[in-house]
């Protein structure tokens, strides 16, 4: 099982952004999408969500061409954390991670006792049962970044897409929302998450996909692509790579 991108293109106003991007996120593992402003990472997750079209090549899920799904079927699958997103004006905390319930309630149906624990478990893992009664004018940024985690979660789904989830984070939450989505792998969900911080990424992540102008230019584990050759090339930045705990750390070299 998993999400598989073969040769896409796609981009915005005739302008090309992924140019034949190609990657396979498996059930169970999680994929970091790294690389510079402009690489194309937010655009992967706009077409793996089918709020972009490709132009080119085909995204497909269990086999299945993403074009065949309805949108309630590909939502029941795949859930997805956005960079930044608008949560409804005059709702709670507990029923903004509800809406989350959404593609397997229906319009017209009531919640069942599975849809009310996937909420409370969503609310649990993510620490926000203490929100539950708040509405999201009176959440601070980070606390706005984790309803919309637990919205994602309640809806059990088997493939993850988080954008820059430790936004907005303090150091205690970043870390938090790393080990849970290392969990949620364990279960089986396959957990595609896009990080600028490297060392993050290179701690947390199985696997990393290195973009650039569009393309993935490496991929594999993050000793073999945290190279100071790539690093260095792909960013333009003069940087030092260190082994650390089996992980690679790297450190930029500051201007003397």
């Amino acid at each position: 099982m998993s999400l598989v991108v073969g040769g896409v293109r796609a981009g915005y106003g005739g302008r090309d952004v992924l140019r034949g991007l190609s990657l396979e996120l498996r059930a169970g593992e999680v994929l970091g999408v790294v690389g510079p402003n402009g690489a194309g990472k937010s655009t992967l997750v706009r077409v793996l969500t089918r709020l972009l079209p490709a132009l080119e090549g085909e995204v497909t899920l269990d086999g299945v061409p993403l074009t065949r799904l309805s949108r309630r079927r590909l939502a029941r699958a795949v859930a997805v954390v956005p960079q930044s997103a608008a949560l409804p004006a005059g709702y709670s905390v507990e029923e903004l991670v509800a809406m989350g319930r959404t593609p397997h309630i229906g319009l017209l149906g009531a919640p069942s006792r599975a849809d009310r624990c996937a909420v409370e478990e969503a609310l649990l893992d993510t620490d926000t049962r203490p929100l539950a009664g708040r509405t999201a004018a009176a959440l601070s940024g980070g606390e706005r970044q984790r309803v919309l985690l637990a919205r994602a979660l309640a809806q059990r789904p088997r493939y993850l897409l988080l954008d820059e989830p430790t936004n907005h984070l303090d150091l205690r939450y970043q870390l938090e929302v790393l080990a849970f989505i290392r969990r949620e792998a364990s279960r089986g969900v396959g957990v595609l998450v896009v990080l600028h911080d490297l060392n993050l990424a290179a701690a947390a992540c199985h696997r990393l996909a290195v973009l650039q102008g569009g393309r993935v230019v490496a991929s594999g584990a993050p000793a073999d692509v945290l190279t100071e050759a790539l690093v260095s090339k792909v960013y333009g930045a003069d940087v030092q790579v260190h082994a650390n705990a089996g992980r690679p750390l790297v450190v930029p070299r500051l201007p003397s």
